[in-house]
Formats: C-alpha cells, sequence, structure tokens
C-alpha cells in the first residue's frame, strides 16, 4: 500500500512492477541482474482518485500516460533493484500530489493607464525614428 495524502492510499494491485535490465555503465552486472523498474499504475481504473484528479494526472503525466489509462515511470538511476523501486514509487506519489492540489485560478486584470500612456509614447517615439528614415532630398 502507498500513501500519498492523508485521504489517499493507493493499493498494491493497482500497482505493476516489471524489473528489465538496466542499460549503460556496470560492467557484468547489468547483463545478469534485472535492476532498472518499470511501475505500471492503472489510474484511468483507479477507484482511490477522483474524477478532476484523474484528468490533471493525465495532463501532469503527458507522455508517459498509455492509451489504456495507465501512467508508466521507468527508473535506471541507481545499480540497486530495491532503491530504483523506491524511486519510482516516490516519483508516483510525487507526481499524484501535485494532481491533487487544483491550480490558482488566474484573475484577470486590466494595463494601468501609466503603462498604457508609456506604452503608446513609446509607439509614437519608434514611429518618428523610423519616419525620419526616408529618402533625403539633395539640394543641387
Amino acid at each position: 500500500m502507498l500513501r500519498i495524502t492523508d485521504t489517499i492510499t493507493i493499493q498494491d494491485w493497482e500497482i505493476t512492477e516489471n524489473f528489465v535490465r538496466s542499460s549503460g555503465p556496470g560492467g557484468q552486472n547489468v547483463n545478469k541482474v534485472a535492476t532498472a523498474v518499470e511501475l505500471r499504475f492503472e489510474a484511468a481504473t483507479s477507484p482511490s482518485l477522483a474524477g478532476p484528479v484523474k484528468t490533471r494526472l493525465r495532463r501532469l503525466a503527458g507522455r508517459r500516460w498509455t492509451n489504456e489509462g495507465a501512467l508508466i515511470l521507468q527508473c535506471d538511476e541507481t545499480r540497486s533493484q530495491a532503491r530504483n523501486r523506491e524511486i519510482a514509487r516516490d516519483r508516483l506519489a510525487e507526481l499524484i500530489r501535485k494532481a491533487v492540489t487544483p491550480p490558482k485560478r488566474r484573475i484577470p486584470t486590466r494595463p494601468t493607464l501609466g503603462s498604457k500612456k508609456r506604452r503608446l509614447k513609446s509607439k509614437k517615439v519608434r514611429g518618428e525614428i523610423k519616419a525620419l528614415r526616408g529618402k533625403v532630398d539633395r539640394m543641387d
């Protein structure tokens, strides 16, 4: 069981962990031992997450979200299988914690009178500079 917040806990049956061989340095250890973890969380069918949380989680997950509604996290940072498993679970918990907090609603603001005047003044100055770039008449 993975505890995310006081109200959200993910059951073990919702998470599947598959251990695969890791890439990168490690010598013979890389060729023999499956240390990298591929954590699969069935988020779409999870009863522990509310609907809005699932939609925010889907947006946060990006490419890690599959068409079946599963969230796949991979970790092969360390040579230890247990440590990689722990890191992947921590990442999942952090991702869900971010999805739980709703984003702040943006309150539209209007530009101040001073900023409007400054903008118009700079446009006028720029226009005058460009107007002076015209052809010069020769006096012969």
